[in-house]
This record gives structure tokens, C-alpha cells and sequence, in this order.
């Protein structure tokens, strides 16, 4: 079973032609539904209100066979409104809520056959929540891999000395970190974002994995590093595209046995060969992403599995 902690939220997206849509988004959920899609066990913890935007988060779960142990509660479902620029790349605003109450109690019950755990984003920065999520990942770690992924949100967090510290605590604590150069550039602006994964990586994870937009991905493992192209494809818009790449990141390491804290040693010692296969399934799934409007990961069968 994977577990992923994080925001569920509906994203109003506007184009520059105007009008807009509705989708159910947030980048942990984005992240639980791939997975859920290409075969795995997955629960998704996070929270929604008991109005008409939360109806239609438990419906994108439930129809993708996503499990939902906790309950909606009593307040506003958190809301992205985000605006399209003509290259398809979306630039958010957040009208959010980020508590989880609930999740002290329940994690004893939630981890219990937890073999990884995935956290990230605005989860794991946005106060109070965030120290919740934390402690969690902390309870999880002696018997889960635990994965995160930092997707900085400079418009809700600005503060970037703290966002910093937050997100080396997650990093100590993890054995896989996906980040994007432009999380790592914002983060560090005078450092490379090549030599923060090499740092990142002293620090404790056996992979860091660096998304580079049209560029590909490139990723760092002690055995070495490597990198793959990203497949020419019609942009239909980027949302989404990270968290299809994480998920099916975490799909093809569980399906090679990677789940559990027993496996912690043997993470540790990928080699760069078996890195650059992975990072080409996971390319490919963010590439069939990007080719359609919205989160919309890709299934098995679309992937040829």
C-alpha cells in the first residue's frame, strides 16, 4: 500500500480567450490518482469540505479506486484559481485550508500497512498542517520508503529562508526527493540546481531527480547520474505533468520491489543504468499529460504496461 499525504483542492483554470473550467487538482491527489491508474494500492490523506467542490474531490478518488480514510469536514474546500498563459503553462492563486486534526489519531491505523509514504507541495509548508505532516512522515519512516516533493509555491510561502529549512527537513527524511529546477533555483538562486541535488543527496535520499521541463529529467543516484529527452509532443497545457512523472516514478519502483524500509539498503544502491529507465517511463507518462487539458495521468494501457 502507498500512502500520500497531501492538499486536495479544485483548480479554476482561465485561458487567454477567456472562460474557465473546473478540475480536481492539488498535486498530492494528482499524485495518488497516477498511481492509483497504473495498478497500485493507494490511500489518499488529505482534506475537503462538505460542499459542492469536495463532492467532486471524493468522486475523482472513488472512481479512480483511490482510498479516502478521512472524512470531509465542516469548512470551505481550498480553491486554485489558476490563468493559462499561451504556451499552455499555468500561474496559480490559492484561497486555501491546511489542517489535518484528524490525522493525529488515525495514523497508527493509516500506516499500518503502509510500505510508502509521498508527501509534498503546499502540505508540507503551509502551517498548521505542515507540522503535522511532518510529524507523520517521521512516525512513517522506521518502517516506509518515504518520497517528497517540494513543488514550491512562492505566492503562498514567500518566505524563502523558512521555506528552505522546511524542505530540508523533509529531505532528511526521505529516500527519494523529485523536485523541479524552478523549485531548486527558488530555493537556492546561487546555486545550480544540478549541485543541490548533490547536496541534497549527502543528506540522506538514494535518488534525487530533477525535472527540466522540454529538457527532460535529469537524476542523481550514488552509482552516478543520468538523464533522458523528453519526447517532442503538442503541449496541450503542463498541469499535472510533475506529478504524472512522480507517480509513475513511484509505480516502477514498487513494481521492482522497492517498498518498505527493509528495501532501504537496496534503494540505495540503484545503479545509474537501472535511473535512466526509470526516469524514461516516468518522461513518458508526463508527456501523455501534457498532451491533454489538465491533470489527466496516464493509465496502464496507455503506457503499453
Amino acid at each position: 500500500m502507498l500512502t500520500v499525504i497531501g492538499e486536495a483542492l479544485v483548480d479554476v483554470f482561465s485561458s487567454p480567450g477567456g472562460g474557465s473550467q473546473v478540475h480536481v487538482g492539488g498535486s498530492p491527489l494528482n499524485v495518488a490518482v497516477g498511481l492509483a491508474r497504473l495498478g497500485q494500492p493507494v490511500q489518499f490523506v488529505g482534506r475537503y469540505g462538505r460542499d459542492e467542490y469536495g463532492a467532486q474531490i471524493l468522486h475523482q478518488l472513488r472512481r479512480n479506486s483511490v482510498l479516502a480514510p478521512l472524512e470531509a469536514d465542516g469548512n470551505p474546500t481550498s480553491v486554485a484559481r489558476a490563468r493559462l498563459d499561451k504556451a499552455g503553462a499555468a500561474h496559480y492563486s490559492f484561497d486555501l485550508l491546511w489542517e489535518l486534526p484528524a490525522l493525529e489519531q488515525a495514523v497508527p491505523r493509516l500506516f499500518a500497512d503502509t510500505q510508502w509514504l509521498h508527501t509534498g507541495s503546499i502540505a508540507a509548508m503551509l502551517e498548521p498542517g505542515a507540522h503535522t505532516v511532518l510529524a507523520a512522515v517521521e512516525r512513517a519512516h522506521p518502517r516506509a520508503l518515504v518520497s517528497y516533493d517540494p513543488n514550491c509555491r512562492p505566492t503562498i510561502v514567500t518566505d524563502r529562508d523558512f521555506a528552505r529549512r522546511q524542505v530540508e527537513k523533509f529531505v532528511a527524511l526521505s529516500d527519494l526527493v523529485k523536485a523541479s529546477d524552478e523549485d531548486l533555483q527558488w530555493l537556492y538562486p546561487d546555486r545550480h540546481p544540478e549541485d543541490t541535488a548533490h547536496a541534497w543527496l549527502e543528506r540522506g535520499p538514494a535518488m534525487v531527480v530533477v525535472t527540466r521541463g522540454a529538457r527532460g529529467p535529469w537524476g542523481v543516484v550514488r552509482d552516478g547520474a543520468a538523464e533522458v529527452p523528453a519526447p517532442p509532443v503538442q503541449v496541450a497545457d503542463t498541469v499535472g505533468a510533475g506529478d504524472s512523472f512522480t507517480a509513475a516514478l513511484l509505480a516502477t519502483l514498487m513494481e521492482r520491489g522497492f517498498g518498505g524500509s527493509g528495501r532501504r539498503d537496496a534503494l540505495q544502491a540503484l545503479s545509474g543504468d537501472q535511473l535512466e529507465e526509470m526516469l524514461s517511463f516516468a518522461t513518458r507518462a508526463a508527456a501523455i499529460t501534457v498532451s491533454r487539458p489538465g491533470a489527466n495521468p496516464p493509465d496502464r494501457q496507455e503506457l503499453g504496461l
